[in-house]
Parts: C-alpha cells; sequence; structure tokens
C-alpha cells in the first residue's frame, strides 16, 4: 500500500480556473537563493513565528494568493511564499490555444525539485536558528507541505483540496496536520480523505480534518466569494489554519518556559 495515489496530479479544470478576488496585497517581492519570493510580515517586527506558503498552480504572485498571505501576516507571521514557477504560472496560459498543460506540470515539477532545498535552507538562514515553521500547501503545493511535515524542525502543517499525494506522504508525516478539504474535490475525492485518516489514526499523528460541503477543489483560493457556501468556507479555512499554526507553537513556546525553569 506504500504507493497509493491518495489525491490525484492538478490537472483538472477545477485546478486551473477560479475567480480573481479584489484587494490591495501589502507584501513584497524579493530574491531568496536566486528564487522570486513573496514575504508578507506582521506589525511587530519581533516575531520569529513563520509560515512557508506553497501555492496551486497560480503561484504566490497572484493576487488572491497574496491577500491569504497577507492574512496570515497579520496574525502575527512572518509568511514566505516561494515562486517555484519561476514567473510562469499556469494562469497566465489560460487562454492560449494548444497549451500542453503536461507539459508545463512536468517541467514545474522538476523545477521545484531542483530549486526548493536550496531556497529552503537560505530561508532558514535568513531567519535564524531560534524561528518556528510551520508549512501550508494548496493543490500544488501540498506534497511539499508534507515533505516538512515528515522533518523535525517543522512545528505543524496545514493542506487544502490537495493533489499529488501518496499514501507515504501520511505515512512519514509526523508533525499535526490540519486537512482543509471540498466536499467536490476530483484530486482528493471522499474516499481518498478516509484511506488518509485512517492512516493518520494508525500511526497517531495529530490531525483535524474540516470539510466543506456544496464547494468544490480550489475553494479555499479562487472560490467565488459572491457564492454565500464558498465565500464562507474560504475565509474559515484560513482562520482554521492561522489557528492550528497558533495552537501548536502556543504549545511548544509553553513546553520550552517550562524546561528553563
Amino acid at each position: 500500500m506504500s504507493d497509493t495515489v491518495l489525491a490525484g496530479p492538478p490537472t483538472g479544470d477545477l485546478c486551473v480556473a477560479g475567480i480573481k478576488h479584489s484587494g490591495t496585497a501589502v507584501g513584497k517581492r524579493v530574491t531568496i537563493a536566486g528564487v522570486p519570493t513573496y514575504i508578507s510580515e506582521p506589525k511587530d517586527p519581533g516575531t520569529e513565528r513563520v509560515i512557508l506558503f506553497y501555492s496551486d498552480v497560480y503561484g504566490p504572485f497572484y493576487l488572491n494568493n497574496q491577500l491569504i498571505q497577507d492574512f496570515f501576516a497579520e496574525n502575527g507571521f512572518i509568511v514566505v511564499g516561494i515562486d517555484y514557477f519561476l514567473g510562469d504560472p499556469i494562469y497566465l496560459h489560460n487562454d492560449e490555444v494548444g497549451f500542453n498543460r503536461e507539459v508545463w506540470f512536468s517541467k514545474s515539477r522538476t523545477q521545484t525539485e531542483r530549486i526548493l532545498p536550496g531556497w529552503l535552507e537560505a530561508v532558514k538562514q535568513k531567519y535564524g536558528p531560534s524561528a518556528k515553521y510551520t508549512a501550508v500547501g494548496y493543490c500544488y503545493g501540498a506534497p511539499y507541505t508534507l515533505d516538512a511535515a515528515a522533518s523535525d524542525w517543522l512545528v505543524a502543517a496545514a493542506i487544502a483540496h490537495p493533489a499529488d499525494l501518496s499514501g507515504d506522504h501520511f505515512r512519514k508525516a509526523k508533525k499535526p496536520l490540519f486537512l482543509s478539504c471540498a466536499e467536490v474535490d476530483h484530486t482528493f475525492p471522499l474516499a481518498s480523505r478516509r484511506r488518509a485518516e485512517d492512516i493518520l489514526v494508525a500511526l497517531k499523528t495529530p490531525y483535524t480534518i474540516q470539510v466543506f460541503g456544496r464547494v468544490a477543489h480550489g475553494f479555499a483560493v479562487r472560490g467565488d466569494p459572491e457564492v454565500g457556501d464558498t465565500r464562507w468556507a474560504k475565509e474559515e479555512s484560513a482562520r482554521g489554519i492561522i489557528n492550528w499554526f497558533k495552537r501548536f507553537l502556543d504549545e511548544e513556546d509553553h513546553k520550552n518556559k517550562i524546561a528553563k525553569l
């Protein structure tokens, strides 16, 4: 069962379509390890809480993703979003006749696997050894989030309408995991969601699964804000993720204080 596919590839229409939201982004564009990166910072400059933001196929500079990152920053986190597409998010090709999604995805996966390790190491150097890390991945970004959840340096992780996950991703995850899911999801359907939960239960991995009825894959990033169910689910997903991170960071801070007594 180790190679069982639980979340399929992000190649369906719902992975590449959606509604652009409105708002003004407040983060900044920087370069880390040669990779374009969106950084959104909280008003409190002294925080050591960092969210690694692994975006969907629209990339961290798409307005919807910028607004989500800014929301996380408003809640006291430094948010760092890698542009593993290097300026070539899929929405630039949405109206391109003859565009080959499979070729784009293959190129993007190879590119991500090449640049992500060096970028991640540079982020850790930038924020120093005392920083506390969490990670969130949307669709395309889910496997990189679960890779991080298999390591000791992460505090907690979250994924929303994930893609490209195997049973092993869940077996190797040892950090608290939050899953934000849609009722209608071609990449992560009901049977896969239940199988993932079985794995987490068997391994006693701390987890929470929220499932939003009457919404579809992509709701947490590009859902239509004019549709009540979708708007509420998107907002509640973001609140759930940030509160999940705060819970485990607060617990770790408490343990560290006790240890110093």
